[in-house]
């Protein structure tokens, strides 16, 4: 594809630790806003506790900094992640004065929720009081015992429930519009827990005395040092390291080129099938999420069925890699293809495309298939991959104008840091991958767990620029890969519906980042036999649940249907892991096996290769 002029890379952007800041920033602004225009005034009697001494004045006065909009005026603001944050700053403020029977309407609610609550704790010997609406963040025991920590955290749940439903039925606001607010809402409402701030939190109070403030003192260290890297910490990474307990699938690396290292696992089984697996991860992470560790490991479960499996492992972008695009993608899985096709003396390679690895694997067999190549991919398994845009999700929030000049700031010596990603997708799920964190870790001072996957979701991987615009313009915005000859790939139009390789499509039923709708919609565009299975759980989850683990389920429907919801009314539904149907797609499509021989086992006598996997490239920072 002939890419843009306009150049994406600004040499002068902020630091990842900056805009790791900001958006914590944006949040905390956009939640005092809203608590002036809409949350009824505090209780009579309410003021702060000064009994915590100095740790919890310290960081009562840091957490305020950060969400203060005034503090740090003179620098300059990197951008609202996207322009939905600005839509309900201005919806906010007109809300009052739209709507005055729905404001009298709230306050009515909330002093009947005032008299209901303070009536349940005057009398005597009625146990524990049943209170009208129920969160896990307002779980412990604390928030009940006393009045006060009540009315807060029902307030904040009623004001939540009605400000979610005046964004229903909000007038005058295009889908686009609506969407976007309801997105800004949930993240603001979540910023502007009661549960966030120590101060009216019993629960971090209660640890405060226990602890003398140790929690708080611990906490501040933590917050500074996290937006000091300008990322925040999900767990203990001190109890991993690669190539032991995790990405720890014996192997080696057989190939590589500055872009990515190709990884061939060892067999394990005297016979293995003819057609081997080539898996193509996203670059926007690292590829061991598909080899987490013995038990969870795709990978190692896939050798395990006879195959010999290939990875692309690719390397996180730094300046030497700033002239990477679009093109050099494609060009870089029809590289490995022929690699793992000569290596082996095979005529076709099974493949695999995660994510926007699937999206490319799309275009690649499109590109294939108009060269008159198609017949060297066997098939093309898609885990939770789009390429019709059209409604994609979450994402979507974050793709316009506004956010395209962000990344421009945000862009150094040609790359998109990793960080700023990580804060984008913790923004998909606040609630759960911030401000959980926040109150865990920042205000009670819990030690960190040590969880594979939250290592693996903050092990982050730098952009080339210039690629992650073309992308981010041309598919999330302008949605062009689903319109034929609209995008080339090196040199070559890109139509979907030329592609006749068998595919099978998964989708995650509950998958935020690529939703199932949009993922079914592969279907639309692709030719020849197609299976679709949608897995329970989301864009992770759904993915990497191996058979051993006997949690969630999948979908089939081998009848006849043209939508998805066709789809889901006529399925299915099998208890555990896909990973069974799935292996035996594969073998239907190519079933011959062979003994294991030469470069079957990589490393052996005469085949030369580089390392161990899983190789350096996933090393680099």
């Amino acid at each position: 594809m002939a890419e843009k002029d306009d150049d994406p890379i600004d040499r002068t952007g902020h630091d990842a630790a900056d805009l790791f800041t900001q958006m914590l920033r944006i949040q905390g602004e956009s939640a005092q806003a809203m608590m002036a225009a809409f949350a009824p005034p505090p209780a009579e009697g309410m003021r702060p506790v000064d009994a915590m001494g100095e740790a919890m004045q310290a960081f009562q006065a840091n957490w305020l900094n950060l969400v203060n909009p005034s503090a740090d005026a003179a620098a300059p603001l990197a951008a609202d992640p996207a322009s939905w944050m600005e839509t309900m700053r201005q919806w906010a403020a007109t809300m009052p004065m739209a709507d005055p029977a729905g404001q009298a309407q709230l306050w009515a609610e909330s002093a009947q929720l005032w008299q209901d609550v303070i009536a349940q704790y005057s009398g005597e010997g009625q146990g524990e009081p049943q209170l009208p609406r129920r969160d896990r963040r307002f779980a412990d025991k604390a928030w009940r015992d006393q009045p006060v920590f009540a009315l807060i955290h029902q307030t904040y749940l009623l004001f939540a429930e009605r400000l979610g439903e005046s964004v229903d039925t909000a007038q005058g606001l295009s889908d686009k519009e609506r969407a976007d607010l309801k997105f800004a809402t949930r993240n603001v409402l979540d910023a502007m827990s009661p549960a966030n701030f120590p101060l009216i939190n019993p629960v971090v109070l209660e640890r405060t005395i226990e602890t003398g403030g140790e929690n708080l003192v611990k906490g501040l260290e933590r917050l500074t040092g996290d937006l000091e890297r300008g990322q925040l910490t999900h767990t203990d990474t001190s109890a991993f390291v690669l190539g032991e307990n995790v990405a720890a699938t014996p192997g080696k690396v057989v190939f590589e080129t500055e872009l990515f290292q190709l990884i061939q696992y060892a067999p394990v089984t005297d016979e293995v099938f003819e057609t081997p697996l080539l898996i193509f991860p996203p670059w926007i992470n690292r590829f061991y999420i598909l080899d987490l560790n013995p038990k969870k490991s795709f990978v190692r479960w896939a050798v395990e069925q006879g195959l010999t499996v290939m990875m692309v492992s690719w390397k996180s972008a730094d300046e030497s890699l700033a002239h990477i695009g679009w093109d050099d993608y494609f060009r870089a899985q029809m590289q490995a293809i022929d690699l793992v096709r000569e290596r082996l003396g095979v005529p076709a390679v099974h493949t695999i495309g995660y994510c926007v690895a699937g999206t490319t694997l799309a275009g690649t067999l499109a590109v294939l298939a108009r060269r008159g190549e198609a017949d060297k991919v066997a098939s093309a398994t898609f885990f939770t991959a789009q390429v019709d845009f059209e409604h994609a999700g979450d994402l979507s929030r974050f793709i316009d104008d506004g956010q395209l000049e962000l990344i421009r700031q945000a862009s150094k010596g040609g790359t998109l840091d990793g960080r700023y990603l990580a804060a984008t997708f913790n923004l998909l799920r606040g609630g759960d991958l911030i401000w959980n964190y926040v109150v865990n870790h920042y205000l009670l001072g819990e030690d960190y767990p040590a969880f594979d996957l939250l290592y693996w979701n903050g092990d982050v991987t730098n952009l080339p620029a210039r690629w992650h615009g073309v992308y981010l313009r041309d598919l999330y915005r302008d949605n062009l890969l689903v319109r034929p000859d609209a995008l080339s790939a090196d040199g070559t139009p890109i139509d979907l519906s030329l592609v006749q390789t068998p595919t099978y499509i998964q989708a995650g039923r509950e998958d935020h980042i690529a939703p199932a709708a949009s993922v079914f919609r592969l279907l639309d565009h692709f030719g020849g036999d197609n299976r679709f299975v949608l897995a329970g759980s989301g864009h992770i989850a759904g993915v990497v649940n191996p058979p051993n683990a006997k949690k969630y389920q999948y979908w089939t429907n081998d009848g006849a249907f043209t939508t998805i919801e066709e789809f889901v009314a006529g399925a299915a539904e099998h208890p555990g892991s896909w990973w069974p149907d799935w292996i035996a797609w594969i073998a239907a499509q190519a079933p011959k096996k062979v003994k294991v021989r030469g470069k079957r086992k990589p490393g052996g006598k005469g085949d030369r290769v580089i390392e161990d996997a899983p190789g350096r490239y996933v090393r680099m920072r």
